[in-house]
């Protein structure tokens, strides 16, 4: 009897499992209608199962749903967010690229103490923006658990984005293994969840570099298909997500990348797309035909799609899965999902050998660390010689054959307000070990870090950031968003969270303007819970030493 009793519950829950709704936002479907007028929102982070292929398994949810509820506010008012934590572990949430004080930031050990089991944390700012954001939990490995959720806010004013329907298009990983046990493969082996090797000498130049570089070209992902399934919008490619537009009408598509670990290729075949923001702020439009998004960026684009279906296609930048939606003017329409592309190899470039090889640039590469603090088991080599890559736009896309998006293509559409040059430069180097799977900021993880770094209130100062792997990093800085410099000068765009490619100098002119202490990390998830992260505190001029 008691066997039969456990199999009833199985079966049971599993039953309930496969009915969980899904966000009102999420459903496929309409649009939800335009509603910022609320101010107060209560959300509850609790177990939750989810139901991904077919397969249910225990996950964390918000409000009951992965992903959690779409928070819509309206710039210039206040807001209230009462958090109720019912997990049995701390947990806290983080209103991603959002500007506010830095006790409403939501990062346990450096803006507050986190939210304790049972109890409920009352986040409560003005909202000073206006954009598409994200909600994710900022506590261990939570988010790649299902704690996050999608941010609109309207403009104040006239939107300067016109369209006539709008979709959250958030893209998301999921994986069956425990996170902690991800990372416990990960650190055993560097290429635990690499799709493939290259097995033949033409897949392979210049097998005998790779070698001694001990990498592999074909390391493009930290963890794949082989233990992730790509979600869009709560649900896989087979559940199809669908869209549901009137033929003629301007569809703004809100893509966000909530996912841990995974940069996605974005394309809709035969529709080409405007990008009108990134990472919430505007952006003089510019068409494409395919994007990367990194994660935790945000993309805005507008599409006038006509009378047929298309598929949203998403394809993870290694290339060992994807996910798709589709957006058709009728229910049950779709289109055919395009195969999936041959996987991209990493290139001279991405060792810092895009000139001419070996022959014409020997020392363009990942070397060994020969001098100051970035030395030891964490750190295996430095780039000698990085470069702007403003213009390559991301791992697999350079011979595509159609337009694709690329940093130096952004521009502001309103000039930003603060003209000053920078008075000081900081450079801080992106390091790490993938064989001991240890990332760090100039050979330091954070448990290491003497102190924030930091930054005198109301100065301007230029980033560098240097990438000395063999990996692009999404890097995360809080509280205050930094101008990307691209040649725009005045109209350089400002964004959240900066892709920094593998042997790549990136230059980021940055307002302290936000006083307290603030996160500063790599958005991939396991890289931030591997050392990748430090923080800066916006101190005053006394302060500073």
């Amino acid at each position: 009897m008691p066997d039969i009793s456990r199999r009833r519950f199985l079966r049971d829950t599993a039953l309930m499992a496969l009915t969980l709704p899904l966000p009102g936002w999420a459903l496929a479907r309409q649009a939800d209608p335009v509603d910022s007028a609320r101010t107060l929102f209560d959300l509850n982070i609790a177990p939750t199962p989810i139901n991904v292929a077919g397969r249910v398994a225990p996950a964390i949810g918000i409000n009951g749903s992965i992903p959690g509820p779409l928070l819509r506010f309206r710039e210039g008012q206040p807001v209230t967010i009462n958090v109720r934590n019912s997990l049995a572990a701390d947990s806290s949430l983080h209103w991603h690229g959002l500007l506010l004080p830095a006790n409403m930031d939501g990062v346990p050990g450096i803006s507050f103490d986190g939210i304790a089991a049972d109890q409920t944390f009352r986040y409560h700012f003005d909202v000073r923006q206006h954009g598409t954001y994200w909600y994710h939990s900022h506590s261990g490995l939570q988010e790649q658990s299902g704690v996050y959720g999608p941010i609109i806010i309207d403009p104040v004013g006239a939107d300067p984005v016109e369209y006539d329907r709008e979709f959250v298009m958030l893209l998301s990983d999921w994986t069956f293994e425990h996170p902690h046990q991800l990372l416990a493969n990960l650190k055993k082996s560097e290429g635990y969840y690499v799709a493939r090797r290259p097995s033949m000498q033409h897949e392979l130049p210049d097998r005998s570099l790779w070698s001694r570089m001990r990498m592999s070209p074909t390391d493009i992902a930290d963890v794949s298909a082989r233990a992730y399934t790509f979600l869009l919008n709560g649900v896989d490619a087979a559940a199809n997500w669908t869209g549901i537009f009137a033929p003629g009408e301007k569809v703004r598509l809100r893509i966000i990348n909530g996912s841990a670990m995974t940069f996605f290729n974005v394309r809709i075949p035969d529709l080409e797309m405007s990008v009108v923001q990134a990472d919430g702020q505007d952006i003089a439009p510019l068409i494409t035909d395919e994007l990367q998004i990194g994660v935790a960026e945000t993309y805005d684009v507008v599409v006038t799609p006509r009378d047929r279906a298309y598929t949203f296609m998403a394809e993870a930048s290694d290339r060992s899965g994807f996910v798709r939606g589709t957006l058709a003017p009728r229910a049950g329409m779709q289109a055919a999902v395009p195969p999936m592309r041959e996987p991209p190899l990493l290139s001279m470039d991405d060792m810092g050998m895009g000139h001419g090889g070996m022959a014409g640039h020997a020392g363009h590469q990942m070397t060994p660390a020969a001098h100051d603090h970035r030395l030891g088991p964490g750190v295996a080599g430095v780039s000698e010689y990085p470069r702007s890559r403003l213009n390559d736009p991301g791992t697999g896309l350079t011979d595509v054959g159609h337009r694709t998006l690329r940093y130096g293509d952004l521009r502001s559409l309103a000039a930003n307000t603060d003209s000053r040059r920078p008075g000081r430069q900081l450079e801080v180097h992106l390091t790490g070990n993938m064989h001991r799977y240890m990332w760090s900021f100039d050979g330091l993880q954070f448990s290491e870090v003497s102190g924030p770094i930091l930054f005198q209130h109301g100065e301007r100062l230029r980033l560098v950031l240097v990438n000395d792997t063999m990996m692009p990093h999404p890097i995360h800085l809080h509280g205050m968003f930094m101008e990307l410099v691209n040649g725009n000068g005045a109209f350089n765009p400002r964004k959240h969270t900066v892709i920094v490619k593998p042997a790549e100098r990136l230059s980021l002119d940055i307002t302290a303007d936000a006083p307290g202490h603030w996160a500063f990390h790599c958005h991939l998830l396991y890289h931030m819970h591997a050392g990748m992260m430090h923080s800066v505190r916006v101190v005053d001029a006394g302060k500073m030493t």
